[in-house]
């Protein structure tokens, strides 16, 4: 008879904490969860369940691909994000807790809205904004682009697999590059890349190592990329629509800066927090007509 799941996962758990690792029982429990198809519940309700030779192998490579820091996400396969489960892989960041503070807030301005709306998801990545939208919101339709023809293939896949795939038209190409001077949007909304370059050092080797610069980090400052999506987002947005963007915890002041800089372009911007009392969002309306 294999090993005994729990016990398992319990002699995993120890070796990540030993090597460091804070959430080690966490991980060590989802990564065999993984390997046997089960949920993390079920390793404590079928505790006694034996792992055959196969599973035991794949656990262990799995622990050894998380003690060289790849994310439980990347090793897995796939992401939590609001209802959705999400395939994630090295082509595209990880969404987070904080990005579903953005969409949290995107969907409360639409619920006051009428009609079928219209959004433009700027760097979609795994597609974690669009298809949220598209699943909770009021949405008809979401234009979601994003630079990298890899990161649109992840997008792709999701949209099919939430069945969400006819309602989001995904496009490739910088920002404003891959949006006609004609479209309109009720909503422009995005988690652009906003880590200074200065900080790459800082970040921990699972962020730093592994998950898509380009999806990190926004030049010397962090505001290269923020700069471009305020300076165009107006002429794309129909009279009143939203803007919603993630920022940095210490970058509110500026990007509030940079929205006052184009004048009556834009109404009064407002800074949400995220769960852990952060300045995450900035929510402003185009000017109406």
């Amino acid at each position: 008879m294999g090993e005994q799941a729990l016990a398992l996962a319990r002699k995993g758990a120890a070796l990540l904490q030993e090597r460091g690792f804070a959430q080690g029982r966490l991980e060590a429990e989802l990564l065999l969860a993984a390997v046997l198809g089960v949920g993390r519940l079920q390793l404590y309700i079928e505790f006694d369940r034996p792992v055959g030779d196969a599973e035991l192998e794949r656990f262990r490579a799995f622990v050894r691909r998380r003690l060289r820091h790849e994310p439980v996400q990347y090793i897995v396969g796939e992401a939590a994000f609001r209802q959705l489960r999400l395939r994630v892989d090295r082509r595209v960041l990880i969404p987070r807790p904080e990005t579903e503070v953005l969409v949290g807030e995107v969907l409360r301005w639409a619920a006051a809205r009428s009609g079928p709306l219209r959004a433009l998801d700027l760097g979609t990545g795994s597609g974690a904004i669009a298809l949220s939208l598209l699943a909770e919101g009021g949405f008809a339709r979401v234009v979601a682009t994003d630079v990298s023809a890899e990161a649109l293939a992840v997008a792709a896949a999701n949209a099919a697999a939430t069945g969400l795939a006819e309602r989001v038209e995904l496009r490739q190409g910088e920002l404003w590059e891959a949006v006609g001077d004609r479209d309109r949007f009720d909503v422009v909304v995005s988690n652009p890349p906003y880590v200074a370059l200065t900080e790459a050092a800082a970040l921990p080797p699972d962020v730093r190592d592994w998950e898509p610069g380009s999806a990190l980090f926004g030049g010397d400052d962090g505001l290269a990329v923020i700069r471009a999506i305020v300076g165009g987002a107006a002429a794309r947005l129909v009279p009143g629509g939203l803007l919603a963007l993630e920022i940095g915890e210490t970058q509110s002041s500026a990007v509030r800066a940079l929205i006052e800089a184009e004048g009556g372009a834009w109404g009064a911007a407002r800074v949400i927090r995220d769960l852990a009392a952060r300045d995450r969002v900035v929510l402003v309306e185009a000017a109406a007509e």
